[in-house]
């Protein structure tokens, strides 16, 4: 039964996070969601029952106020969703300190912000905490499917979550690195095979079979474990 869950999903106002918001909603559960600012409300508040706050992932004190705001709340899964693409050319000869700054601020040591700062937040039972991941990020089987420098930033985010988890004294602490698959959104473009929808319902099923499972998982929309 999910109807009693709750989650809080960071980086929802578009894309993959507004498709979970939706698709969770749907299920039954009491759904958080944030946005960078005000104005991208519009989308989420349009979902029965979704309660939307305001987060800039990267700037600390906007972190610290959603914590001082969400107070005593507690949630069964933590979902950080919220990530950029990187420059478009794609090529570390011409990346720029000012944009790998930003990417790996965004993707990988921000995500970890969130976590270890709202982690009084988990329910600590059987508590969830969910980062958006990718394929690309995979040492293995990532290098090739292009946009290295993303990748590069999604294998920074899966190194800080196993560290994440091995510094936790908690034993029922359950993490999972998410691989949406290839989807059209912005960033994976018109020429993915998968629609928003089908890949949420995908990833939702995961997270509910995750919930109350202890120790770090790396799996695809569909639950197939990929390699580091």
């Amino acid at each position: 039964m999910t109807a009693s869950r709750s989650i809080l999903i960071i980086g929802a106002s578009r894309g993959l996070g507004l498709g979970l918001a939706s698709e969770f909603a749907t299920q039954g559960w009491a759904v958080t969601a944030t946005v960078r600012n005000a104005a991208q409300q519009a989308p989420l508040q349009a979902l029965p029952g979704v309660h939307v706050q305001q987060l800039e992932m990267t700037d600390p004190a906007s972190l610290e106020q959603l914590a001082e705001r969400l107070g005593g709340q507690r949630f069964d899964v933590i979902f950080v969703n919220a990530g950029v693409a990187g420059p478009t050319h794609h090529s570390a000869a011409q990346a720029t300190a000012e944009e790998m700054g930003q990417l790996f601020l965004t993707n990988a040591v921000a995500p970890l912000r969130v976590a270890e700062r709202l982690l009084p937040n988990l329910v600590a039972e059987h508590g969830l905490i969910v980062f958006m991941s990718s394929i690309l990020g995979s040492i293995e089987a990532g290098a090739g499917l292009g946009m290295p420098l993303y990748g590069a930033s999604k294998a920074a985010l899966n190194h800080l979550a196993q560290c994440f988890v091995r510094t936790q004294d908690n034993p029922k602490l359950g993490v999972l690195l998410m691989h949406p698959g290839w989807v059209r959104t912005d960033m994976g473009g018109g020429d993915a095979p998968l629609d928003i929808a089908s890949s949420c319902k995908g990833m939702a099923q995961q997270v509910s079979a995750a919930v109350g499972q202890s120790g770090l998982r790396y799996l695809d929309h569909e639950g197939t474990p990929l390699p580091w």
